[in-house]
């Protein structure tokens, strides 16, 4: 029989839930795969035994999302091309709480991205410490670890990633104006518009996923990146049939920065999210996988886009 009450403790726990297994996966399906099978296991628990609801379902999604880490590794050992989190448009409930710096940069493209070099006991002790506030005596007891044993993960964690800049907080007006110049700027053609833009040390990063072809490996330095930007922004034939149509191009808050999204008949073909900071961009990541915008289009659907900055490509 179902629990009627039980359903109720879990479904106001689901969005905190999916907030965590997202920045610990980097991936909205398997983030909602996670948590569905937290919602079985809780299911089956015995429930009664169970003092604090919040607390057996963090440890519970924990364990989930370190099994899935550990088979995640293997996976993208051989993902074709370079690997990248699956973008979030502003509003999601998966991007959880923003309330704090350390909650808008924990789901920044740039830091899961950053993530994916830290072990799973480390990225769990990180996420949940960083972005959710809990204390180095709860995660012990959700990883069933010594607390000065996740004290030390925490410690490794945050040395991998420390930002070494100050990004730029933005609103979706602070967005637009930041993504209409970017945009101007790659369609010039000239490069030195682009390199007024960019960091020193920017780095580009794409992922097709075998799907779309996209770089192989990161493009390092500002002139090597304006060179590139300049190139993929050149509009040819083979590039509207490799992108099934001629995209318009909308400006968009993502993982809360802004982002470039490219739309054909309604469909988010790519999205460009841009790390900024004082001193200007300090790295593009560039998802085109088809498999990794399907969340993004279904919620692109739903919302108020604004006009586009440029209605054909």
């Amino acid at each position: 029989m179902l629990d009627v009450r039980a359903v109720e403790v879990f479904e106001d726990a689901r969005p905190r839930l999916e907030a965590i297994a997202y920045r610990l996966l980097g991936s909205a399906s398997d983030a909602e795969d996670a948590v569905q099978d937290t919602y079985l296991r809780w299911q089956a628990a015995e429930r009664g035994y169970v003092e604090t609801p919040e607390a057996w379902l963090t440890k519970a999604l924990s364990n989930v999302c370190l099994n899935q880490l550990t088979s995640a590794r293997v996976r993208r050992e051989s993902y074709v091309g370079q690997w990248l989190p699956e973008p979030i448009l502003a509003g999601d409930r998966m991007l959880g709480p923003a309330d704090t710096v350390e909650q808008r940069e924990s789901v920044s493209i740039a830091i899961l991205t950053v993530l994916e070099r830290l072990s799973p006991a480390e990225r769990v002790v990180y996420v949940l410490r960083e972005a959710f506030g809990y204390s180095h005596n709860e995660i012990a007891e959700i990883l069933e670890r010594t607390e000065s044993g996740c004290q030390q993960l925490y410690r490794r964690a945050k040395q991998h990633v420390a930002a070494d800049r100050t990004r730029v907080p933005v609103d979706e007006a602070a967005a637009r104006k930041i993504v209409e110049e970017f945009l101007a700027a790659a369609l010039s053609g000239n490069t030195d518009s682009l390199v007024r833009l960019l960091g020193d040390d920017v780095t580009h990063i794409g992922d097709g996923g075998g799907y779309v072809p996209a770089a192989a490996r990161p493009f390092v330095g500002v002139r090597a990146v304006a060179r590139f930007l300049r190139g993929i922004f050149i509009p040819t034939a083979g590039k509207r049939n490799l992108l099934g149509g001629s995209p318009a191009f909308f400006a968009a808050v993502v993982n809360a920065a802004p982002a470039l999204v490219a739309v054909v008949e309604g469909r988010v073909a790519g999205v460009i999210t841009l790390d900024t900071t004082p001193e200007g961009i300090a790295a593009l990541h560039t998802q085109v996988n088809p498999d990794k915008l399907v969340r993004f289009t279904r919620q692109w659907s739903t919302v108020e886009r604004g006009r586009p900055l440029l209605e054909s490509w």
